[in-house]
C-alpha cells in the first residue's frame, strides 16, 4: 500500500448484515428470558450481595486510606507528574521530534504486540497513559498501611483483575488491530464476535464461558489421551489404566501415577510428542494412571480419604494382583501428590512400606504461603462454596475453571475477548486449552474438607491434625526416599511452599526446580530442547538458600528424574500386557471415566 493511500475499506452487505442482526436478535432474547428466569428460581444474591466479601475488602482500604491524606496526595502529585511528562514527549512526537517513552509495556505482555501501539503517536499516548494509571492504581492499594495480610490480598488480586479488564487493548475504539480490521471488513468482526458472544453465552446457559479452542478439533482417545493401554480395575472414583509397553523388558517395580482430580489425568498424555506417560514407557517403565471419575450428586459424600481407600490403596492392590509385585514406585501431582503424601503418612501409621519411592509434581503440603488461590479461602467465600455444592452435591467444573483463569486473566480470558469478540475470529486449535476447558466437578463432603483442613486451617503441616481413617496424619512419619519436582513461575502450587513442605519428611528428600509454571514447568519433554532446571545436593532450611547454591541445567528435567527412580527399579522383567495380567481388561485406555465431559 503506498504511503498516502487510504486502507481499503469494505462496505456491509445490508441484506446479510439485515439476517445476521435478526439471528442475534432471537437469540439473545432467549438467552436474556432463561437467564433471568433461572436467576428468579435461584435466588442469587438475594441473601448475600456480596458473597466474596469483595466489597468490604475495599471498603477497609479505602477507610485507611483517606486516613492518610498527605500520602494520598503524595501518590496523586506522582500520577499527575508522570501523565505532564507523557503530555510534553507525546507533543514532541507530534512535531516529528525522538521522545523516550516515560513506561513501557513488560517484554512478555502480548496485549500491545501490533506495531501500531509504537509507530503510532496516539495508541502510543493511549497506551502509557493506561500503563501509569495502572501502575498508581496497583502502588497505592499495596501502600495502604493496617490491612490484615489477607485483605491485602484480596484488594491486589481485584484491582489487578479490575486494571487487566480496563486495557485499552480490549476495546474497539482503543485497539489499533481491531480498528483495522473492523475497515477492513466493513464491519463483519464484530457481527462475527457478536455471534460468538451469544454461542458462548448459550453454552454457559446464560454464564459466559469463553472458548478458548476449537472443541470439536479433539476427541479424548482419539487424537489426544492416545497411549495404549487399557482400564484394568475401577472403583467408584476412579479407573486404572495400565499402559501397553513398547520395550521387550520392563522395570520389575511398576509406576503409579496418582494425577489430581481438579483436572483430567490426560494433561500426562495430551500427544506422542509431549505426553509423560508416553515416555515413561517407552523408558521401560511398567506405568499405571488412576484416572479419576467426573463425580456427580450421587458421590456428593464421598470424603478425602475416599480417595485414599477408592483411590491410591485400592490401585496398590490391584496393580499386586495384575503383575505379582506388592510394591511400587509412585508420582502425584498436585492435589494427587497431596493425597499420596497424606496416604504415605497413613501407611506408616500401618506399617505398610509398598511404596518404595515418592515423586511429587508442583505439590503443596504445607499451605503456610499458598499463594493467589488464598484469595479464595475465607470464611465468607467458604460459606458461599459450601451454599453452593449444597444443593448440587458437588462444585461445578466451571467454578473452578473460572478461579485459575483469573490467576493469568490477561493470557486466559482476555485474549480471548480481543480474539473472538472483537477480531471475529475462530478459536485456534490447541490441545492444551481443550484439556483446560475439560473441567471436573469436586464432591460436595472431599472439597469442603480439602478447602478448610489444608488451604484455610493448613493442619496438614501439623502433626496429627488431620485424621484419615482414624488414624492421625503425621507426615514426619513418612521415611519413603521422595523428589519434589516444583515449578519458579509456578502461580497455582509456590514452589516456596513446595519447598516448605519437602521439609515435612523424615525420609531422604531430592528437591528439582523447573523453569516455567505449574503445566509447562511439568510437561516439557526432552526433545523440545526448551527451559531449564535446578538442582542441589543439599536441603536448606530456607528456599532462596537452596537457590542460591543450586546448578542450573539446560533442557528437560525429566532424565534427571529418571535416572533418580531407576535406583529404586530393581532390575528388569519380560514386558507385561495388560491382557494377560491378573486382572480381566474392561475397556480400552483413555476409559470412560475421562470421556465424561461436563460443558
Amino acid at each position: 500500500m503506498a504511503e498516502n493511500q487510504a486502507p481499503d475499506v469494505k462496505l456491509p452487505d445490508p441484506v446479510e448484515m439485515s439476517r445476521a442482526m435478526t439471528r442475534i436478535a432471537e437469540q439473545s432474547q432467549r438467552l436474556v428470558t432463561e437467564f433471568l428466569s433461572r436467576q428468579a428460581s435461584d435466588g442469587v444474591g438475594a441473601k448475600n450481595p456480596d458473597p466474596m466479601g469483595v466489597g468490604h475488602a475495599f471498603l477497609e482500604m479505602t477507610t485507611r486510606m483517606m486516613a492518610d491524606p498527605a500520602k494520598l496526595m503524595k501518590a496523586q502529585m506522582t500520577l499527575w507528574q508522570d501523565y505532564l511528562t507523557l503530555w510534553q514527549r507525546t507533543t514532541q512526537r507530534f512535531f516529528g521530534q525522538d521522545a523516550q517513552p516515560v513506561i513501557a509495556p513488560a517484554k512478555d505482555d502480548r496485549r500491545f504486540k501490533d506495531s501500531a501501539w509504537d509507530e503510532n503517536t496516539l495508541f502510543d499516548f493511549i497506551k502509557q497513559s493506561y500503563l501509569l494509571s495502572a501502575r498508581w492504581m496497583q502502588s497505592t492499594v499495596n501502600e495502604v498501611d493496617g490491612l490484615d495480610d489477607h485483605t491485602a490480598k484480596k484488594v491486589d488480586f481485584y484491582t489487578r483483575q479490575f486494571v487487566d479488564a480496563m486495557a485499552p487493548s480490549n476495546f474497539v475504539m482503543t485497539n489499533p488491530e481491531v480498528l483495522r480490521t473492523t475497515i477492513e471488513t466493513g464491519g463483519e468482526n464484530l457481527v462475527k464476535g457478536l455471534e460468538h458472544l451469544l454461542k458462548d453465552l448459550e453454552r454457559g446457559k446464560g454464564e459466559l464461558r469463553i472458548s478458548m479452542t476449537d472443541y470439536d478439533a479433539f476427541q479424548v482417545g482419539k487424537n489426544i489421551a492416545v497411549t495404549p493401554g487399557k482400564v484394568v480395575f475401577q472403583t467408584d472414583l476412579m479407573q486404572l489404566i495400565q499402559y501397553t509397553p513398547t520395550t521387550p523388558e520392563v522395570n520389575k517395580r511398576p509406576l503409579m501415577i496418582v494425577p489430581p482430580w481438579i483436572n483430567k489425568y490426560y494433561i500426562l498424555d495430551l500427544r506422542e510428542k509431549n505426553s509423560f506417560i508416553k515416555w515413561a514407557v517407552d523408558q521401560g517403565h511398567s506405568v499405571f494412571v488412576l484416572s479419576w471419575v467426573n463425580p456427580d450428586e450421587k458421590l456428593a459424600q464421598k470424603g478425602f480419604e475416599d480417595y485414599m481407600f477408592e483411590g491410591v490403596l485400592a490401585a496398590l492392590d490391584a496393580i499386586e494382583k495384575v503383575t505379582g509385585e506388592k510394591d511400587v514406585n509412585a508420582i502425584g501431582y498436585c492435589l494427587g501428590g497431596t493425597l499420596l503424601a497424606s496416604t504415605l503418612s497413613y501407611m506408616a501409621a500401618k506399617k505398610d512400606d509398598r511404596i518404595k519411592s515418592a515423586t511429587f509434581f508442583t505439590t503443596m503440603l504445607d499451605f503456610t504461603e499458598a499463594g493467589e488461590l488464598s484469595v479464595f479461602i475465607d470464611e465468607e467465600q467458604l460459606t458461599m462454596i459450601e451454599s453452593q455444592m449444597a444443593q448440587q452435591g458437588y462444585l461445578d467444573g466451571s467454578k473452578m475453571a473460572t478461579t485459575f483463569n483469573m490467576l493469568r486473566a490477561n493470557d486466559l480470558i482476555w485474549s480471548f475477548v480481543v480474539n473472538n469478540y472483537l477480531l471475529g475470529k475462530d478459536p485456534f486449535p490447541f490441545d492444551l486449552l481443550y484439556w483446560n476447558s475439560d473441567s471436573t466437578r469436586m464432591p460436595a463432603a472431599m472439597h469442603s474438607f480439602y478447602l478448610r483442613n489444608m488451604y484455610q486451617k493448613n493442619l496438614l503441616a501439623q502433626p496429627g491434625a488431620v485424621t484419615l481413617g482414624g488414624v492421625p496424619i503425621d507426615l514426619r512419619k513418612v521415611k519413603t526416599p521422595s523428589f519434589f519436582l516444583s515449578a519458579r513461575e509456578d502461580h497455582i502450587a509456590p514452589w516456596k511452599s513446595t519447598y516448605m513442605g519437602a521439609h515435612l519428611f523424615s525420609g531422604p528428600v531430592k528437591f528439582v526446580l523447573a523453569a516455567s509454571g505449574h503445566i509447562a514447568g511439568v510437561v516439557n519433554p526432552p526433545a523440545a530442547g526448551k527451559y531449564c532446571y535446578w538442582t542441589n545436593a543439599k536441603l536448606p532450611k530456607a528456599s532462596d538458600d537452596w537457590l542460591a547454591s543450586s546448578e542450573q541445567t539446560p533442557g528437560s528435567w525429566w532424565p534427571e528424574w529418571n535416572n533418580w527412580v531407576s535406583t529404586f527399579s530393581e532390575g528388569k522383567v519380560p514386558a507385561r500386557n495388560p491382557e494377560k495380567g491378573g486382572l480381566p481388561v474392561l475397556e480400552d485406555a483413555p476409559g470412560s471415566y475421562a470421556k465424561v465431559r461436563i460443558v
